[in-house]
């Protein structure tokens, strides 16, 4: 029994250790810690719980079966994050149905729903991660100390694996809009896979 609590002990330390990253995401010259678990691409995409401008919870499940695009930003009220959403807001409506866009911050639902109204944001799908900050855990974007996402793309596949990823390494900086659209396209122009991509 003794050996067992040990061994437990050791396992939950080892787990606690691995759920902090350092050196993935910078502000200006320091780099911020970000929390959760890292994802990579061929994984399994984690399931997630967020909250739409409603308040009623969204999970990766009601996205099952779809191509799905997850924008990640740190706040709307910014610019870099404000104009990331407009742009894939104006994207979506160039791909088939199989593919759904999301947008998901830890802004609250509120302040999306404003910023949505004011910037005319309709066909990509706006979530709020301020309630559980489980998004950002299940992907390893928390950033430490700040409450905030990393800005970040994840493209999932209709299976449910991570067919792309980029982790923006200067968080005012931009995401490669290229990358993830053209490997949007091709994931979705036959209803085949496409050759696994990472940045």
């Amino acid at each position: 029994m003794k050996t067992l609590l040990i061994t437990l002990l050791v396992l939950f330390s080892t787990s606690a250790v691995s759920s902090e990253t350092t050196g993935v995401v910078h502000v200006g010259n320091k780099s911020v810690t970000l929390l959760g678990n890292q994802q990579d691409v061929g994984d399994k995409a984690p399931d997630f719980k967020v909250i739409d401008d409603s308040f009623n919870a969204k999970t990766l499940q009601d996205y099952k079966g779809k191509i799905l695009l997850i924008s990640a930003v740190p706040s709307l009220d910014t610019g870099v994050c404000s104009m990331q959403t407009k742009r894939f807001n104006d994207e979506v409506s160039k791909f088939n149905e199989r593919v759904v866009m999301l947008s998901i911050s830890t802004d609250l639902p509120f302040a999306q729903k404003r910023f949505c109204k004011t910037e005319k944001i309709e066909h990509i799908k706006v979530l709020s991660d301020s309630v559980w900050r489980d998004f950002g855990m299940q992907y390893g974007l928390l950033i430490k100390d700040m409450g905030l996402l990393a800005r970040a793309i994840f493209i999932i596949d209709s299976d449910g694996t991570i067919a792309y990823k980029e982790v923006v390494s200067e968080l005012s900086n931009h995401p490669d809009y290229s990358a993830a659209l053209s490997t949007l396209a091709a994931m979705s122009s036959d209803g085949q896979k496409s050759a696994l991509s990472q940045k």
